[in-house]
């Protein structure tokens, strides 16, 4: 299980990602592709087109870090897209599942309390 702060966000890019990609390569995608801002502390998670490869980019307060992992054996099931649509925001709790093997296309999500932001107020 990863434990993240309630402020850090979780972004999955929806493209396959070069994997030889490194530090400045993935800044520039997340700057460039997501149009984000790569130095908020949030989590960036890209995965090749076999899907066996996963990297995580996050600014550690004084520069980047990346994560990576490579699976020997199955693949990861990123839900990668053909729309414009360049990044999906997850949850920390589905970063989770999705790299223990878990398919989020076929997760449920059972029915919470989610506020409004008109109530918020």
């Amino acid at each position: 299980m990863i434990h993240l702060p309630a402020s850090v966000r979780v972004y999955l890019a929806t493209s396959p990602c070069d994997m030889r990609r490194g530090f400045d390569g993935l800044h520039a995608l997340v700057t460039g592709t997501m149009q984000l801002d790569a130095f908020g502390g949030h989590l960036f998670v890209f995965a090749n087109r076999r899907r066996d490869r996963v990297k995580i980019l996050y600014w550690d307060r004084d520069g980047f870090a990346v994560w990576a992992k490579r699976l020997e054996q199955g693949t990861y099931a990123m839900p990668f897209s053909e729309d414009s649509e360049a990044r999906r925001e997850i949850t920390a709790g589905e970063l989770g599942a999705l790299l223990s093997g878990i398919d989020l296309g076929a997760a449920q999500r059972r029915k919470r309390y989610e506020r409004k932001g008109a109530e918020a107020a």
